[in-house]
């Protein structure tokens, strides 16, 4: 269920908002309950993304793990537990992934990561961080690297000075620009400094944000989870626009009647359409796309239904 057995945060910065994330996806009929997730040592923390503590057949989750680099310094070892239960069955399990993370003294970030915050959609961005470190006279950062296409970031030097105290001091302002050009969607990501320290001569600094398109679904995946044939379940799908807009026609790639919706007549920003499935008689997984044409809008928006159907249980005759 787990993508990883181990989070390593590798080294990293004091004050650097250093975090990773853990995909947990259900494998099995019934809904998974996370009951907890806590770490061995409060130099780290773990929650679930969005609070989704419940994770419905064939759907994934995510949990955060965040490192604590400002009270905390050097190498930092725990161990994450999380603590599942199938309610039907009673039954319940723990998990223990291994956590390390190396957190340097000498280079610290202010503020400890790049936050863009939400962007409309083609507006782009661009935020400032500070790096000071404290060490050798000649310590320098040669290069700013990103393994994301419509990010981009520089430094300058600002100064380095004798600290008096058998070090010096060494100022640097990295500048990160997020293209006009970035799609929407949720953006993380991290910069990699490469310094010429012989050692230890990459230095993670995270980037976050969201870029925000004019219309935004809430949920974009309908998860409706194992059902059995015939069943009948709605879920709303939250449409939510910066003006007012109406919405003309809502599609989808099957023509059976299995989804049902009722189009909305009204125009306005936040429209709350029900969408009930009643589920057809062949087992299996569904993954169905729908589309949503907007008046006055030349681009459609997308979203997905997701979910299983399984073979209604038989009674044993005893």
């Amino acid at each position: 269920m787990f993508d990883r057995q181990t989070v390593d945060f590798g080294t990293v910065a004091k004050g650097a908002d250093a975090k990773q994330r853990i995909k947990i996806r259900n494998v099995y009929q019934e809904a998974i309950q996370i009951t907890s997730a806590n770490t061995s040592c409060v130099c780290f923390r773990a929650s679930v993304v969005d609070n989704a503590n419940t994770i419905p057949s064939g759907q994934t989750v995510e949990l955060e793990v965040s490192c604590n680099t400002l009270n905390y310094q050097r190498k930092r070892d725990a161990t994450l537990i999380v603590s599942l239960y199938e309610p039907s069955k009673r039954i319940a399990t723990e998990v223990r992934i291994p956590l390390q993370a190396y957190i340097r003294t000498d280079v610290v970030f202010s503020p400890g990561a790049i936050n863009f915050g939400n962007l409309d959609l083609g507006s782009g961005g661009t935020q400032v961080v500070k790096i000071a470190y404290a060490g050798r006279g000649d310590w320098k950062i040669n290069e700013v690297k990103s393994s994301h296409g419509h990010l981009s970031a520089t430094v300058k030097e600002l100064g380095r000075r004798d600290s008096g105290q058998g070090s010096f001091l060494v100022d640097y302002e990295l500048t990160a620009v997020l293209k006009p050009d970035a799609p929407a969607g949720v953006l993380r990501d991290q910069l990699s400094l490469i310094t010429d320290d012989a050692n230890s001569p990459q230095v993670p600094l995270l980037v976050h944000g969201q870029v925000e398109a004019d219309i935004t679904l809430t949920p974009n995946v309908l998860a409706f989870g194992a059902l059995t044939p015939g069943q009948s379940k709605t879920m709303i799908l939250v449409v939510r626009a910066k003006q007012p807009i109406t919405i003309e026609k809502i599609e989808r790639e099957k023509t059976d009647e299995s989804f049902r919706v009722k189009l909305p007549e009204d125009t306005k920003i936040v429209h709350t359409l029900p969408i009930t499935l009643v589920t057809p008689t062949e087992p299996g997984d569904f993954d169905e796309l729908f589309t949503i044409t907007i008046a006055g809008r030349s681009e459609p928006v997308t979203f997905r239904a997701q979910g299983k159907v399984v073979p209604t249980a038989t009674p044993s005759a005893n």
